[in-house]
């Protein structure tokens, strides 16, 4: 593992501290607390996304994480709030499907050789 590599792998698990703490309060009903635990969230979820945007099957895993956090997250603003957001979870929910079925399709499912070579 190179050293880029390995300093992504810090900052995924810094990330999945910081997704716990919120989904933590959320279930707590600690709205302020998780409400703010959404920013520092999403934005290392989306740093995660930049720094992996060169490869693009990591780049696709950390996209559908991301629609995965988004979705999560505009529930919990539903549940703390009573925002009118469960259609755009459901719409987040589905990206992050989308995405993650791309990611297993290229990542599990071989490659048919090419004869006419």
């Amino acid at each position: 593992m190179t050293t880029k590599d390995n300093k992504i792998k810090h900052f995924e698990n810094l990330h999945i501290l910081l997704w716990l703490i919120k989904d933590s309060c959320w279930m707590l009903e600690l709205k302020l607390i998780g409400t703010l635990a959404f920013f520092p969230t999403i934005a290392m979820a989306l740093y995660i996304c930049w720094r992996s945007s060169s490869k693009p099957l990591d780049f696709a895993a950390n996209l559908a994480v991301t629609a995965w956090i988004l979705a999560n997250a505009s529930w919990m603003f539903y549940d703390f709030y009573h925002w009118p957001l469960k259609p755009i979870s459901l719409g987040f929910f589905c990206i992050g499907l989308l995405i993650i079925s791309y990611y297993v399709m290229k990542v599990f499912i071989p490659k048919k050789p090419d004869f006419n070579n």
